[in-house]
């Protein structure tokens, strides 16, 4: 299902940036966007320098309608991103948002007090997990996988929202493997299941929910361009013909980046 946002371009202003781990950095922001903001959602963050011109698209970790502020968790690997981690309070920095269709733009159907959710995140896609984890009303499992205890992030603020399971490529925390050996291991039951992270993951995850017979939603990773679902660039492969470009693809940064995983190949 495709839901309407009402987008908001203006320029935000920086409450605090932190390093969590190399290379990942968390930033808070006041911004209007934190009104209308569903977990799931993205920002077009836009680089100061005049060199760059696309936006960078980063997942909200979390929202504080309250305050109006959001927070970012993102990995510093180009230009655009190592230009927004230098930023410090104060700073000032240009926003698109909210982008894309979140979670719950997509689940068919309902979410109770009795539902068993499995929320899987891998890497950089764990912290859309968070404010998901909090916006549920249910027994939440979380499943954070990184590639060593060196690399661990948002643990504590994830045990706060749910029960919490690590793996780690190395084995040097958790269950050693993928976030599929470590509910295996844990023998994690489930109702539902939301998850975030590279390709492999994700088939992963799709091919279990096939198996235990549960719906799973996966918010898809694509480069992207525009960001609001003009240029086709960050298309992925749909079972269902798209009304936008009449092909099997999906623009996942406006008919996602959230889709049922049984509508997309992965």
């Amino acid at each position: 299902m495709q839901t309407t946002y009402m987008k908001i371009k203006e320029t935000a202003t920086v409450i605090s940036q932190e390093c969590l781990c190399d290379g990942v950095f968390s930033i808070w922001m006041t911004t209007n966007i934190a009104k209308s903001a569903s977990c799931g959602q993205f920002v077009s963050v836009y680089p100061q320098s005049g060199g760059r011109l696309l936006p960078r698209p980063i997942s909200i970790c979390e929202i504080d309608s309250k305050s109006g502020s959001i927070r970012l968790v993102y990995r510093a690997v180009g230009g655009g991103t190592r230009e927004l981690s230098r930023l410090t309070a104060g700073d000032r920095v240009e926003v698109l948002g909210p982008n894309g269709n979140g979670f719950f733009a997509a689940v068919s159907q309902e979410i109770g007090p009795d539902t068993k959710a499995l929320l899987a995140g891998g890497g950089i896609g764990i912290p859309p997990m968070l404010e998901l984890a909090k916006e549920l009303s249910c027994e939440v499992s979380i499943v954070a996988g990184y590639k060593s205890s060196d690399e661990m992030f948002l643990t504590d603020e994830l045990s706060g929202a749910g029960k919490l399971f690590v793996s780690t490529d190395d084995g040097s925390y958790g269950t050693k493997g993928t976030v599929i050996d470590a509910i295996r291991e844990n023998a994690i039951t489930c109702d539902i299941i939301f998850a975030c992270g590279p390709h492999p993951m994700l088939s992963g995850i799709k091919s279990y929910s096939e198996e235990i017979k549960v719906p799973a939603y996966v918010s898809m990773e694509e480069r992207m361009a525009c960001g609001i679902g003009a240029c086709l660039g960050c298309t992925c492969r749909s079972v269902h013909t798209d009304d936008h470009s009449k092909v099997r693809n999906k623009r996942v940064c406006a008919d996602g980046p959230v889709f049922d995983a049984s509508e997309v190949v992965i």
